[in-house]
């Protein structure tokens, strides 16, 4: 489980097909507190260390997962938002994530607001996704505010922290990103379809 407050934004290093996977290798500044088997999300995906070499380790993913997110766009270079597993005991600083990405979305707008920026996300509604006005919403891993929420789009709001600490200073629009909804609102919605 994750809170959605990410680390840092890693490198990626390292991108080998191999079948329908792709290894991902990511230089962190935190490799020597890991161990091969820990969780880590990847934009809000979790993944699983295999591999840990000097300063990097590696992960893959595997088809289903590339599917439905944004990993099978990485490129050599590209930062990417890490958060590893919660602790127990630690403090839920975000919103109850699971890392399990639900689908992506497309940016559709960037605008400075005198301080801070509003992104806007349109996202594919076939799958039964939703949003709230002020409910909690995992875009590429942070946990934030849901602001003007539509039937297939919303909104958030992004403070000078976030921005400078994530991959969030690299969205334009036509970036994709992943997407976690809220678990406790998937699970009153597929109760109300019932």
């Amino acid at each position: 489980m994750f809170s959605g407050i990410v680390e840092e934004s890693g490198e990626v290093t390292d991108l080998k097909k191999e079948q329908s996977n792709l290894h991902i290798t990511i230089k962190p500044s935190f490799i020597n507190e890991l161990k091969i088997d820990q969780s880590i999300a990847h934009n809000g995906t979790c993944l699983t260390v295999v591999n840990i070499l000097g300063d990097k380790y590696t992960v893959t993913a595997i088809d289903e997962t590339l599917k439905k997110t944004n990993l099978g766009l990485f490129k050599i270079g590209d930062k990417v938002n890490l958060e590893r597993c919660m602790k127990l005991g630690d403090r839920l600083d975000g919103h109850i994530v699971q890392g399990h990405v639900d689908q992506t979305a497309v940016c559709t707008s960037v605008e400075e607001t005198d301080g801070s920026w509003m992104f806007t996300f349109e996202y594919d509604t076939s799958q039964n996704n939703i949003t709230v006005e002020k409910g909690s919403v995992c875009v590429n891993g942070v946990s934030l505010t849901v602001v003007n929420s539509q039937p297939n789009s919303f909104s958030v709001c992004i403070i000078p922290y976030t921005f400078e600490n994530t991959n969030f200073k690299y969205i334009r629009k036509g970036t994709i990103v992943n997407l976690e909804f809220d678990i406790l609102g998937k699970y009153i919605s597929k109760l109300m379809a019932k």
